[in-house]
């Protein structure tokens, strides 16, 4: 426990000296609050379907097969019923308290909004915005999970696309020049519950130009060396420790 209160300290010290955070995160910021991650022993692409999950998502298969397509994504990432944990928390405290200037998140799942972030860059979408892909109307998750098999449209009938971003598409560019523009004004930039090997969006650090870059994930990854501080604890726990 004394290795995890020294790293608390150091990340305390950098918060408290630092006047424009930026917070990167992935998979892992969201596991804590009961939503599985991709990538772990335990996640998705672990788990046995009658297609691989990478294949399920991808633009083509959903053109394709929009029944198998919506049988998993319902069952698997149209997660509802959570609620965010400490460290989305925190980081809504430390944007009202005027030292975060925003949230990067490779997540889907509106967590960083429920608890009260307001600038927050999506990378992959959310799971909350779903348009109809003839007449663009809005419909929400719960709009969506409450249809059965592939969601059509009340008004024109056309096929409801989540606003996620599917394999083999590209990311929203006005999203991505946000994101590239709060990290270069950032003097520290947390990394958190990532391990990195998403590109485009793990790319996106290399525009940090400021003092601190902090880590903070379970396993290795491929920045670690590069890191002011690398924290290998679950992110709510470190985070939930941090006073603003």
């Amino acid at each position: 426990m004394g290795n995890l209160e020294a790293s608390v300290q150091q990340l305390q010290a950098i918060i408290d000296r630092s006047k424009k955070i930026v917070f990167f995160g992935g998979a892992g910021v969201s596991t804590e609050s009961g939503i599985p991650d991709f990538r772990s022993q335990d996640g998705l692409y672990n788990q046995q379907y009658k297609y691989p999950p990478e294949t399920i998502i991808s633009h083509s298969f959903f053109r394709m097969n929009p029944e198998e397509f919506y049988r998993f994504y319902k069952e698997k990432m149209l997660i509802l019923d959570v609620e965010p944990n400490p460290a989305h928390k925190k980081l809504a405290e430390l944007e009202t308290a005027g030292k975060l200037l925003a949230v990067v998140t490779q997540n889907i799942d509106g967590l960083h909004q429920k608890a009260g972030s307001k600038t927050v860059y999506e990378l992959h979408g959310s799971i909350h915005r779903n348009y109809c892909m003839k007449c663009h109307k809005f419909f929400d998750g719960a709009q969506l999970k409450a249809m059965k098999g592939v969601p059509k449209c009340d008004k024109c009938g056309g096929t409801i696309k989540p606003d996620v971003v599917l394999y083999e598409e590209g990311l929203d560019n006005e999203v991505i020049s946000g994101a590239v523009r709060a990290i270069r004004e950032a003097d520290c930039l947390i990394v958190g519950g990532t391990s990195l090997v998403v590109y485009p969006a793990a790319g996106l650090i290399d525009y940090f130009r400021g003092d601190s870059l902090v880590l903070i994930n379970k396993s290795a990854t491929t920045r670690d060396e590069s890191a002011d501080l690398v924290i290998r604890e679950p992110i709510g726990e470190v985070l939930g420790r941090i006073r603003v």
